[in-house]
């Protein structure tokens, strides 16, 4: 009798676990322009404002902001004050 119990039992959760929902996995956005694939961003100072990012392998890459030229200097003639 114990063993007759024991086996409807299991085969009632075989059973169930048929009908179960597999849970969908979600895909990762594609990274942001600018940004290396399978890379995690990095704000080091804390503005918001995506500074570079680490690699899979750990190394830390700054984003390059290209230096603005200086202004012109000021002219010779003109007006004098």
């Amino acid at each position: 009798m114990r063993f007759q119990s024991i086996m409807l039992a299991a085969l009632g959760a075989v059973t169930l676990a048929g009908c179960a929902k597999k849970e969908e996995v979600a895909a990762l956005p594609p990274p942001p322009p600018g940004a290396v694939a399978g890379s995690t961003a990095a704000d080091r100072d804390g503005d918001g404002i995506i500074d570079g990012y680490y690699t899979a392998d750990g190394i830390y890459h700054p984003n390059a902001v290209p230096q603005l030229p200086p202004p012109p200097a000021p002219t010779r003639r003109g007006e004098r004050g």
